[in-house]
């Protein structure tokens, strides 16, 4: 075994039979064909594991003058993930999009024949055809940011950005939404601690934009809402911390681990209803990780939710 096969199958396997370190049937089957019969062959292993399975794609050639056979165990696993979650992509931005496309289309075909001379229905149709098309102009818009996040994930933003600043006219700009739901979005600040951080000022907007109208949306029927700025750390630099505090419903245990996932809603049809695409938590996590930053999500059913962002001043 050479380094990288001892790191794959472990030291304790040299020495030892074959059959106990490479225990899937079809591998077997290539080692026996090629022991037996001099026959060259590739295999499929898969092992389970705790998170996910690795996937081999396992090579078998025989070595001349009966010498033994060569087995190279090649390592699948990120490309078979990667493969998987495209797979689920495609089918889940096809599920977005087929509801309310069949929607206007069976619309529009009503109001060509029994409401075409209907000036009710067809102002009524009208209106929900207006809304589904609104619906597919978000989940495209967001759709293009993820994109435009994950490309740019790499590089680090340099610029000093006054979260502060950001936060004010984030505020002011969900100002209608608040008001139309009934709740106060207040700034807690904490006195003689730093407010720059290197950071992208549109995506760093987008992000609060989200956590904070979310928090309003759908956990501010308990009260305010409260966006509190206090100092932290990270392992490699003092850091920024951004909570948003809401005090609705609050969110199982189960979800939380979730909650970040492309499409993943805790509730389909409200989040339907209040115009969510399901992707606003995927671009908030992307977008953080691209500052190098921490995103924390904290919450008890009965007891509100808290949404912390963290961010290194370095």
């Amino acid at each position: 075994m050479n380094p990288a096969a001892v790191t794959m199958l472990g030291a304790a396997m040299l020495g030892r039979h074959h059959a106990i370190a490479l225990r899937h049937p079809e591998v077997q089957a290539a080692l026996t064909r090629a022991l037996r019969e001099g026959e060259a062959s590739v295999a499929r292993q898969v092992v389970p594991g705790p998170s996910q399975d690795a996937v081999h794609r396992v090579t078998v050639t025989p070595l001349p003058q009966s010498a033994g056979v060569l087995c190279v165990l090649e390592d699948l696993s990120e490309a078979e993930q990667m493969g998987q979650m495209r797979r689920e992509f495609v089918a889940n931005v096809s599920h977005e999009l087929r509801s309310p496309l069949t929607a206007l289309s069976g619309f529009i075909e009503t109001l060509k024949g029994a409401a075409k001379d209907d000036p009710v229905a067809r102002e009524r149709f009208l209106l929900i055809m207006e809304r589904e098309a609104g619906r597919m102009n978000r989940l495209i818009r967001d759709l293009l940011h993820l994109s435009k996040v994950e490309a740019e994930e790499r590089v680090r933003p340099t610029t000093l950005v006054d979260m502060v600043e950001i936060l004010r006219s984030t505020k002011a700009t969900l100002r209608p939404v608040a008001d139309t739901s009934g709740v106060m979005v207040r700034l807690d600040i904490a006195e003689g601690i730093r407010t720059q951080v290197p950071g992208d000022a549109d995506q760093l907007v987008q992000v609060f934009q989200n956590l904070m109208e979310n928090a309003v949306k759908y956990g501010g029927a308990g009260g305010d809402v409260v966006v509190r700025l206090t100092q932290d750390t990270l392992p490699k630099s003092a850091a920024l911390r951004i909570e948003v505090i809401d005090q609705g419903e609050g969110i199982d245990p189960q979800h939380l681990p979730r909650l970040t996932e492309r499409f993943y809603r805790v509730d389909s049809h409200r989040s339907r209803e209040k115009g969510g695409t399901g992707l606003g938590l995927a671009i908030v996590k992307h977008i953080v990780q691209r500052h190098r930053g921490r995103l924390h999500i904290v919450s008890e059913r009965g007891k509100g939710s808290t949404f912390a962002v963290i961010l290194p001043l370095e």
